[in-house]
């Protein structure tokens, strides 16, 4: 999971975090932060499974999915990917350098180099109501390929917000479905 810092990564990997632990999965994760600041790079390493797993860290060209909340963020991680593995990130980039390449280029390397689900999260996550939901649009955008399903998704996400009440439980849930419906729909088109 990445992105740069503010953009909630260590949240999606807390929420895939509890769903997979009620499921009964074996869980370790990883955060590698970049700048110690907001807008430096952020990683998240999550690893699933119902086998023990032994190291935090995925290695080069085992991970199963990149998801990134930058576009840019997600050809970082590229060599982490393995030859059949999926790519799903925002289309909205975070300029917080000086030379940030070309939106379309970097959206074109994406769509070049692997199997991919381009999202523009932030307007879904204002239709959601909050344009801070972008992070849990994205988690929805990738849950088809998560091997979790919807449902104890959704229930991670209302238990990781529980504390902060109702309205931004229900907000974040719309935030993820309607991440989960851009999945489906592109998956439909794509047939």
């Amino acid at each position: 999971i990445a992105g740069v810092g503010g953009q909630g990564i260590l949240t999606i990997a807390a929420i895939i975090d509890l769903a997979a632990m009620e499921l009964g999965l074996n869980v370790k994760q990883a955060e590698v932060h970049g700048m110690s600041q907001r807008g430096g790079a952020v990683e998240s390493h999550l690893r699933l499974s119902s086998q023990e797993i032994f190291s935090d860290l995925i290695p080069l060209g085992k991970a199963d999915l990149i998801l990134s909340i930058e576009p840019m963020e997600a050809l970082r991680y590229l060599p982490f990917l393995t030859p059949d593995g999926v790519i799903v990130a925002a289309t909205e980039p975070i300029e917080n350098i000086g030379n940030y390449p070309d939106r379309e280029k970097v959206l074109e390397t994406i769509r070049q180099s692997a199997k991919h689900l381009l999202v523009e999260a932030e307007p879904l996550a204002r239709q959601a109501g909050s344009g801070r939901a972008g992070n849990v649009v994205m988690l929805g955008a990738a849950s088809p390929y998560l091997g979790i399903s919807a449902e104890q998704l959704e229930a991670a996400i209302a238990r990781f917000f529980e504390r902060k009440g109702d309205e931004v439980v229900t907000m974040n849930i719309n935030a993820f479905r309607l991440g989960r419906a851009q999945a489906i729909k592109e998956d439909e088109t794509s047939k």
